[in-house]
């Protein structure tokens, strides 16, 4: 039985201008698919364009061009100018946010800012179901029901992430975009939320795009791993096969970099430190992005953009050397 897409991005470009004719090729033509009720991973180092393509694919920022489908419906498409009104779609799409501190209203207590969806969907019918409402989603993410008249200052990095959460879960979602969501929280803190994460998909059936910069969280929770660099996609991979049978250089370093618990396998293990900078979104390298920080590139990776293609089942890279670096 063919799996059903839920989510699905081609071509997809943000480009941000940058003062006089230059712009910032944020996301550079990306194509990806999500499934229903699986977990995309999305990694790469910081300012690749991970949290933009999240943004985007909900629309928070209207994409440059490419297109979108969800659940068979085309919601954006700037070749044939449409552009769906999303209040709809805002229902079954939600995100949360990498910031907990920033994310939530601090004049606002965390009852109304879960209950906020609720009234904008006109969700409940009474007070009282919309505040038994709140309270079972406080219950969902571990919190208490006292604290729905507190106000986001009074909590911890974690309690507000809770509250992300729950806000999110608050219109019923399909999907859900987590962009960051453990990044800005202590790492004992980590485990619980990315814990939560899986219960909730598990008992909600969701579908989500993890967007993370920490792979060894990312292959905890995802089905599958993209890897974008500067704006664009390197690899996509079943998550096992990502980790242990990568083939793009710049996956092979960032993997590299995964800290091994075992003293005596981290000694074996060789760390691949990548050269030089990353370079500017403003004025990328020509041809392949990454070929300037690559040890295996040649002439041709300069004249033209790797295509991508697939490996094996289910696994595609773009690189010219793939053949010659495995």
């Amino acid at each position: 039985m063919e799996e059903k897409i839920l989510v699905q991005v081609d071509h997809l470009k943000q480009y941000f201008p940058a003062g006089g004719k230059k712009v910032v090729k944020a996301v550079d033509d990306v194509s990806l698919a999500i499934k229903k009720g699986e977990t995309l991973g999305l990694v790469g180092e910081s300012g690749c364009g991970k949290t933009t393509t999240g943004r985007s694919l909900l629309r928070l920022v209207e994409p440059t061009s490419g297109k979108i489908v969800y659940d068979g419906e085309t919601i954006f498409d700037s070749e044939n100018n449409i552009k769906k009104d999303m209040v709809e779609y805002r229902r079954r799409m939600q995100i949360v946010f990498q910031d907990p501190y920033a994310s939530l209203d601090p004049r606002m207590t965390v009852g109304d800012i879960i209950g906020e969806g609720i009234d904008i969907h006109r969700l409940c019918g009474s007070a009282q179901e919309r505040r038994d409402r709140i309270l079972s989603l406080l219950k969902t993410v571990g919190l208490n029901s006292e604290q729905a008249n507190r106000y986001p200052h009074e909590f911890s990095g974690g309690q507000r992430q809770r509250v992300g959460i729950a806000r999110a879960l608050a219109v019923d979602p399909e999907f859900i975009v987590c962009d960051e969501p453990v990044s800005a929280l202590d790492v004992s803190i980590q485990a619980q939320v990315v814990n939560m994460f899986e219960d909730l998909q598990q008992k909600l059936g969701l579908t989500y795009l993890f967007i993370a910069h920490d792979l060894s969280i990312v292959n905890h929770i995802s089905d599958r791993i993209g890897v974008m660099y500067l704006g664009r996609m390197v690899e996509l991979a079943p998550s096992d096969e990502l980790i242990f049978h990568s083939v793009h250089p710049y996956t092979k370093s960032l993997i590299s970099a995964i800290p091994i618990a075992d003293p005596k396998t981290a000694r074996q293990s060789k760390r691949i430190v990548l050269s030089g900078e990353v370079p500017s979104p403003v004025n990328p390298p020509s041809g392949c992005h990454f070929r300037t920080r690559c040890p295996y590139a040649t002439a041709e990776c300069a004249e033209r953009e790797p295509e991508w293609r697939e490996v094996s089942k289910g696994h595609f890279a773009a690189c010219h050397n793939l053949e010659k670096i495995n």
